[in-house]
Parts: C-alpha cells; sequence; structure tokens
C-alpha cells in the first residue's frame, strides 16, 4: 500500500490537551516549554484513505513547538526539529512527507528539510491555493459579489499562498489592492500581474485602508496575532481566512453578523478514513495540505512537489485536477470552527442588505 506522513504541531499550548489530556490541568506556559523539550514524535496512525482508483494511509507525525516557539526560538533550532520529525517518518516507512501550518513556514519553506531527508517533501500550499479560490468564488457568489465587479484585497500577498491566490484573481477582479508590509516585493508582484493581466492593482502597507474598502479578501499571513478586527471589514464583506493560526479575530464573529468569514482551504477526504487524532475538524476532512499529501501518495507521486515560496499557476492546475480525479472535494463553508448553512449565509446577506444604509 502507498503511504505518507504529515508533520501537525500544537498552534498554542491548548492544542497539547487534545492527545494528551493530562495538559487541561497544568498550566500553559509549563505545558509549553515541558513539551518543547519532548523530540518530534509519531502520534497517531491514518488509515481509509481510499478513492476509486487507490488507497494510501499514513502518520501523524508532531512537532513539539507552538507557533510562537516557532516564531521565537533560534530558526536552526526550529529546523532541527522538523528535520527530526521527517526522519520518524521515514524509519516508518513514509514515501513522502507533507509539513502543515508554521513547520512549512520557518526558514525556505521546506527548501532545507527536504535536502536533508532521503524522502521528498511537500508543503501542501497548491492544493491550498486551489481550495482557497474555489471556496472565495463559491462565498463571494453566495454574498452576491460578482468578481468582476468587486474590491479584492490580498493580505500576505507576497507570501507563497497569497502571491498565487493574487495572479489567479487578478484574472477576474474589477480592482485588486496587494497589502504586505515588503513594498519592494509588493511592486514586483504588481508589475507582474499588469503584465500578465492588464489590471493596474494597487499596493500598501496599511491594512486597516484596504480592508475598510473590500468586498472580498483572502488572508494569509504569517502573524502568530490577529490582523482583522471588526471595525475592518464594510458590510456584506466576504473573507477567506487561510492563515494558522487564524488572521480573522474571534471578536468579528461576536460583533459582526453581516459579514462572511469562511476557513480556507477544507477538504473532504475520500474512503472511511480514521485520523485517530482530534484537530479540531468534523470526520473526513482535513486540511487542503493534508489532503496535498495524500494526494500524491495516491498518485505514487512520490516527489518534492510545492517547495519554497515560489509556486506556479500551472502546480496549483494540477493538483486540483488529480484532487478531483480521487473523489476529493470542499468540506463546506466553515467559519470560526463551525459548519455553515445556506440560510445562515442568507441571513448574513440580507443584513449586510440593511446595514449598508446605516
Amino acid at each position: 500500500m502507498q503511504n505518507f506522513a504529515f508533520m501537525i504541531h500544537p498552534m498554542h499550548a491548548g492544542d497539547v490537551s487534545r492527545k494528551f489530556k493530562f495538559a487541561r490541568f497544568v498550566p500553559d506556559r509549563v505545558i509549553e516549554r515541558a513539551f518543547a523539550m519532548l523530540p518530534s514524535m509519531n502520534v497517531a496512525h491514518i488509515t481509509g484513505v481510499r478513492s476509486s482508483l487507490a488507497e494510501t494511509e499514513g502518520w501523524f507525525i508532531a512537532c513539539p513547538l507552538t507557533a510562537d516557539l516557532m516564531m521565537r526560538l533560534p530558526q536552526a533550532y526550529v529546523l532541527k526539529k522538523i528535520i527530526q520529525g521527517g526522519r520518524v517518518a521515514e524509519k516508518l516507512g513514509a514515501k513522502i512527507l507533507g509539513l502543515g501550518a508554521f513547520t512549512k513556514v520557518v526558514g525556505d519553506a521546506g527548501v532545507t528539510v527536504a535536502k536533508e531527508l532521503k524522502i521528498p517533501v511537500t508543503t501542501g500550499n497548491s492544493y491550498t491555493v486551489a481550495t482557497a479560490i474555489e471556496s472565495t468564488r463559491s462565498a463571494a457568489q453566495a454574498m452576491g459579489h460578482d468578481l468582476k465587479s468587486s474590491n479584492v484585497v490580498i493580505l500576505g500577498a507576497t507570501g507563497a499562498i497569497g502571491r498565487i491566490c493574487a495572479l489567479i484573481l487578478a484574472r477576474d477582479a474589477k480592482s485588486m489592492t496587494l497589502v504586505a508590509r515588503n513594498e519592494r516585493k509588493l511592486e514586483e508582484l504588481a508589475g507582474k500581474i499588469l503584465y500578465d493581466t492588464g489590471l493596474a492593482v494597487k499596493v500598501t502597507s496599511d491594512t486597516g485602508k484596504a480592508l475598510r474598502s473590500a468586498d472580498v479578501i483572502i488572508t494569509v499571513t504569517s502573524s502568530i496575532d490577529t490582523v482583522i478586527e471588526p471595525e475592518d471589514l464594510k458590510p456584506g464583506a466576504v473573507v477567506c481566512d487561510v492563515a494558522r493560526p487564524r488572521d480573522v479575530s474571534a471578536r468579528v464573529a461576536e460583533l459582526r453578523d453581516d459579514v462572511l468569514v469562511i476557513e480556507g482551504g477544507v477538504v473532504e477526504i475520500p474512503g472511511d478514513v480514521e485520523f485517530n487524532l482530534n484537530f479540531g475538524f468534523p470526520p473526513r476532512t482535513a486540511y487542503a495540505c493534508m489532503a496535498e499529501t495524500m494526494i500524491l501518495s495516491l498518485e505514487k507521486r512520490y516527489e518534492s512537489y510545492t517547495l519554497g515560496r515560489e509556486l506556479t499557476i500551472e502546480q496549483v492546475e494540477e493538483i486540483d485536477v488529480l484532487a478531483r480525479k480521487h473523489g476529493f472535494k470542499l468540506g463546506g463553508f466553515r467559519s470560526f470552527g463551525r459548519a455553515m448553512t445556506n440560510q445562515e449565509i442568507e441571513q448574513i446577506k440580507q443584513r449586510a442588505g440593511q446595514n449598508k444604509f446605516i
């Protein structure tokens, strides 16, 4: 049988209790420091990933560092932990390793990790982009937005995912604003979009200003803190939050019932998959980056498919075709950890229409 491994890590100390129940009774700071001293480890066996054409199984390998520690500790130390996890995957017999969350953000987005291992590595970003684009288009349509007459904002536009999302959506958008800290990279991306599509996009590092005029937003920063607050959004705005941890503040869910925030990259897995680990998703659903690793395994494409920060549209389109071939599909709309019904979205749309005139 084909097989794979996928690397995860706790976003914060509270995530540790999903696997280790005793952690609920220990202060978060103590858990974070204690867990970080452990080696990377195998935490779950994944079974039942089955399409009409092939079957695969795999393992979750846990790097013990929280998102905060990954950003604060020396890069060499963090990469060592990730590579250590990759060697655990090799010993288990995995033929490919997927990198999740901040394990694909640290350093050079998997390039160094791949060089140190005997098995190929993928970040899963290609399929993450494909699903984010599909989710955003569907959510925009549900809220009555036509991209050809909408102002689209890409937050975190110079990152691997944000950049390719911008290049793809620029084909359809009426206007687009790119937001990131690095002005030089923003200008380079804006120049490429103008050359490829003829669309003159705006660039800025002022997040609040860009968001307040946005109809449709894709946000995918590498921030450990939230970057979108309730006051940043206009009524009827659609936000696809691809970032982990989330870019959108939980206060938006509490205070803004006239905007639609969806989680990007949530996918239904074919077969009777058992993850044997609670990562907060309903049965048979997972992040798109996890799914990319499974898709490549089902296809016997044991290669470093998505590495580094320069994705291509061709990669995104190809992995999307392979996903559909094996029966992977969007897992519906989810917002702040729960499923959204069509009725709820229609109610948001109605309230947005009313609040535009207040």
